[in-house]
């Protein structure tokens, strides 16, 4: 009788998952979006200038070159030094710094020329935060060094002949011929120094450790020094005048801390330390005082204080669902910084509702992937990082369109990547260059080293 041949055994292998697939794919998306973004950037740029000027702009083919040649730049820079990183953030990137450049030349065409410049060197400093941030933790290293910087840009307004106060803010520092807030390189500075703090003290802060009578309780020494760094930070702006920027840091901290630890009493005392603060700042800072009232009831104020508000209505209701159209709107010309603090409102007016969804949409976008790549991130550096970068751009997107749209009281801060201005053009580029390193860092992690297992037959 013939013996019967044992089968082998069936080995189980574990499946490849989607971080370890070749660069090709993800930077060949990359290539497509940003050339989509350019082609819409540069329809839309026709369109204001028909709808200005009656007929297509002269150097059409000039702007499509440089917006081109900008693009694939950065993203020559992504396929060398991030070829696995994620695909939508820079096209995302680029499609809003494209519409928020074809609103501020169609209502100020110099400072679209002062803008181009800016975009220029953002797209330079993005490839130079690529090229010398190799490595995260190489950030995690110097978070004192970068702290003590922090706190010189922080303080670099305050110093006289040196800082300027512009629009009841101290926050411009003037060298020659050129302004800038040092503030937004400050805030991604203090973002880095908290994400490295707190990920080497979150187990101090989430785990009981000191006993007091019968209980245990949260050592309250590891917080100290993370409270005093905000307290400070707080401080200085409150000096500045601008309470826009604190309340993002507040926002920051509050969330880093939530995200270390876990405990929900964190962020119960941190709304109710955030309610205390406001109605202190409402007291304390006649222009915190002054915009709460505006918020409340602006209409008493429609030709003094209030009429940024008014008039930024008034171009939202003008546009409707569909908008007035790209260089036909008119109400936009009565806003005061209708291409800085109310951009939001010039594309309200022009684009109308499906103007600002698609804006509202790219942000939260952004945010998604943001998170996304903290939730794939292997250290906790990496994780707070990322966390702290994405709650930097998410809320300070959310704060000044919910001001413009008086769901919170306006802030002086800026639009990321829409509004004019160089200061936070720059910052925010350079925002998007770590959150693609990180990326990169956790699609390239190596496979668990799983051993092939035996299943019987």
């Amino acid at each position: 009788m013939t013996a019967l041949r044992a089968a082998p055994p069936r080995v189980w292998r574990p499946s490849i998952p989607p971080y370890v697939r070749g660069p090709k794919p993800r930077r060949r998306v990359e290539f497509w979006l940003l050339l989509l973004a350019c082609g819409i950037t540069t329809a839309l740029y026709s369109l204001a200038t028909l709808g200005v000027k009656g007929h297509l702009p002269l150097h059409l083919w000039g702007f499509l070159v440089a917006i081109l040649a900008l693009s694939m730049l950065a993203h020559l820079a992504n396929r060398w030094l991030v070829p696995t990183a994620t695909p939508v953030l820079l096209p995302l990137a680029t499609m809003l710094n494209g519409l928020g450049y074809v609103e501020i030349a169609r209502w100020n065409p110099p400072l679209a020329q002062a803008q181009a410049v800016w975009v220029t060197v953002s797209a330079a400093l993005y490839v130079a935060t690529l090229l010398f941030v190799r490595r995260s933790r190489d950030l995690d290293r110097y978070r004192y060094l970068l702290l003590l910087l922090a706190t010189f840009l922080l303080l670099a307004p305050l110093i006289p002949h040196f800082g300027e106060k512009i629009g009841g803010a101290r926050l411009w520092v003037h060298i020659g011929t050129t302004q800038f807030q040092p503030i937004e390189i400050a805030k991604i500075l203090l973002v880095i120094f908290f994400a490295s703090y707190f990920a080497t003290t979150k187990e101090l802060l989430a785990i009981p450790s000191r006993r007091i009578g019968n209980r245990l309780v949260i050592d309250p020494r590891p917080i100290l020094p993370i409270l005093v760094t905000w307290g400070f930070a707080v401080l200085v702006l409150g000096a500045e005048n601008d309470i826009g920027f604190a309340m993002l840091l507040f926002t920051l901290f509050l969330a880093l801390l939530w995200t270390s630890t876990g405990r929900v009493a964190y962020l119960a005392f941190g709304l109710l330390l955030f309610a205390v603060g406001a109605v202190l700042a409402a007291h304390a800072f006649p222009q915190v005082h002054e915009r709460v009232t505006v918020w409340l009831n602006p209409w008493p104020y429609a030709q003094t204080s209030g009429n940024q508000l008014v008039f930024g209505w008034f171009a939202i209701a003008n546009g409707g669902v569909g908008g007035s159209g790209l260089g036909l709107g008119t109400v936009g010309g009565l806003v005061p910084f209708i291409t800085s603090d109310m951009i939001f409102a010039a594309i309200g007016e022009e684009m109308g509702l499906l103007g600002i969804a698609i804006v509202v949409c790219g942000f939260a976008l952004m945010v998604g992937t943001g998170f996304q790549i903290a939730q794939r991130s292997r250290t906790d550096f990496a994780r707070l990082l990322a966390v702290g970068l994405t709650v930097i751009l998410g809320f300070q997107a959310f704060f000044i369109m919910a001001g413009v749209l008086r769901l919170l009281p306006l802030t002086g801060i800026t639009l990321p990547f829409m509004a004019y201005g160089g200061s936070s053009l720059v910052a925010n580029y350079i925002l998007i260059a770590l959150l693609m390193r990180l990326s990169e860092e956790a699609e390239t992690k190596p496979l668990p080293s799983v051993k092939p297992m035996a299943v019987a037959a």
